[in-house]
Parts: structure tokens; C-alpha cells; sequence
């Protein structure tokens, strides 16, 4: 009998090693089912730039038939680094900042939250997000989780690309740096987060993190100080939700960059 059940169970283990193993499927891509939402403005002559800054140019280098039979089309483009929709580098306002290529990707990419100030912003050019704001969050959604990547929305997406109602003016120069009129951050609410919540980027749907008519430019400093890269003329972003998302923010890697056009989406949770 023990003869027996030790041939069965040999048998059995034989039966079990030339068994062929079943293909394991590949994990659906979870994007494949997310929303996805361009917070990017198309770069053109229509683009939006600093005052002093020089505008978007596209130069054709050539467009059409070949005489080998193929069509071909090239172009050159010239920048400022800060316009459109763009990132501030660190080193934008701090000596010791990083500049854009040093920028670490996680920084980039990751777990997202928005604050709509727009109620109150839209009736104020000159609005600054404050520290209540964020508290006025957190008292509805919880605090702000380590690592996120905060968006600021002003209501102002809506008037780009008209300079006069996005950014207060549509002259260009030194002189009309007087002129320019939209919310941003105040310093407070700025030194605020660098002191209590651990973020990790900022983003806001206006020209600057600093309001038009601030002169020392203090929110800047106070968080790309602390290696906060701000992501600035963010589009789209009343279609995001207040949580629940993800940014993914990429700028074009140049070397000692101090900031960089930048392609930024929201991918929502299912």
C-alpha cells in the first residue's frame, strides 16, 4: 500500500512540474480610464508674457512639396523662458535654488489639490489668497496631505487670452509693469505653508504667484527659497475638482534653466 501511494504521489508531482503555467495578463494602464485634463495653453502669437519679456516667435523654415516627391515642414522658435503657461525654477528667485533641469521629478508629478478663491478674486483684480483660504479648505476637505501639489484658482483662466482683463494691460515695457492687475498669493499664506504643510509644487491660473502690483516679488522668494518650483498661466483649472487627482508637469530640460515652457495635465480618479 505505502509502495502504491508513493507512485501516485510521484505521478502526481510529475503531472504538476509539465502542467503549462497560465500566461499572466498584463495590468491595465489605469490612464486608460481617467480622465485626463490639458492644463496647458497652446504657445502662438497669442500667448501671454511678462511685460518686459519677449513674446512667443515661429519662424517657418520651410512647408511643403519636395522636389524628391515627399512633403516636409520645419519650424524655429524663439522664447522667453517665462510665459504661456511655464514653470519658475527655484533658482528663479533664490541664488541656491535649483534650476530647472536639477528640479527632482517626484516634485513634478504626484497627488494634487485645488483652492477656489475665485468667488471672492474675480470681484478683486488685486485679491490675495490667504491663509483663511487654505484653513477654509482644510475645515471642508481635510488637511493639506504631505507631498501634494497645490492649485490656486482665481477665476481669471476665463479672460486669457485678453491681456487687459487677464493681466490689467496690454502695454509692454518697464512702464507698464504699474499696470498690471490680477490675484496671487500673499507672502503670508506663502510662509504659511513653507512653516505647517509639506508641499511640493504650486500652481495658479494667473500670470504670477505674486499679485500684479507686488514689488518685491515675496511669495516668489519665501517658496522657491524652500525648492518650491510655481507653475504659473495654468489653464483649465475650473474643471478640476477641489481633490482627487493627479498633476503631471513637465517643463523642456534646460540647463540652467531658470524657468521653462511647460506641458501640464490633471489626470482625475475614476
Amino acid at each position: 500500500m505505502k509502495k502504491i501511494v508513493s507512485i501516485v504521489f510521484g505521478l502526481l508531482i510529475l503531472i504538476g512540474c509539465n502542467t503549462p503555467k497560465v500566461k499572466e495578463q498584463p495590468k491595465e494602464n489605469n490612464l486608460s480610464k481617467s480622465k485626463i485634463i490639458d492644463l496647458t495653453y497652446t504657445f502662438s502669437k497669442e500667448t501671454i508674457y511678462w511685460v518686459t519679456a519677449r513674446e512667443f516667435e515661429l519662424d517657418v523654415v520651410y512647408k511643403g512639396d519636395t522636389d524628391k516627391g515627399y512633403f516636409y515642414a520645419a519650424n524655429n522658435f524663439a522664447t522667453a523662458e517665462h510665459g504661456g503657461t511655464h514653470i519658475d525654477a527655484p533658482i528663479h528667485f533664490s541664488k541656491t535654488g535649483q534650476t530647472v533641469e536639477e528640479i527632482p521629478l517626484n516634485r513634478l508629478m504626484g497627488n494634487a489639490i485645488k483652492v477656489d478663491v475665485s468667488t471672492n478674486a474675480l470681484n478683486n483684480p488685486d485679491y490675495l489668497v490667504s491663509i483663511k483660504d487654505f484653513e477654509d479648505w482644510e475645515a471642508k476637505e481635510g488637511k493639506i496631505p504631505d507631498g501634494s501639489i497645490v492649485i490656486l484658482e482665481t477665476g481669471f483662466s476665463r479672460y486669457y487670452p485678453d491681456k487687459v482683463k487677464y493681466m490689467g494691460t496690454d502695454k509692454r515695457g518697464e512702464h507698464a509693469v504699474k499696470e498690471l492687475h490680477f490675484p496671487g498669493l500673499s507672502p503670508e499664506a506663502a510662509q504659511w505653508l513653507v512653516d505647517n504643510r509639506n508641499i511640493h509644487a504650486i500652481g495658479i491660473d494667473t500670470p504670477s504667484i505674486d499679485y500684479g502690483q507686488s514689488e518685491y516679488f515675496k511669495s516668489h522668494v519665501i517658496l522657491l527659497s524652500k525648492n518650491i518650483p510655481a507653475f504659473e498661466n495654468v489653464a483649465n483649472v475650473a474643471q478640476l475638482p477641489t481633490k482627487g487627482f493627479q498633476i503631471i508637469a513637465l517643463p523642456m530640460k534646460i540647463k540652467d534653466g531658470t524657468g521653462s515652457p511647460l506641458r501640464i495635465i490633471a489626470v482625475l480618479n475614476q
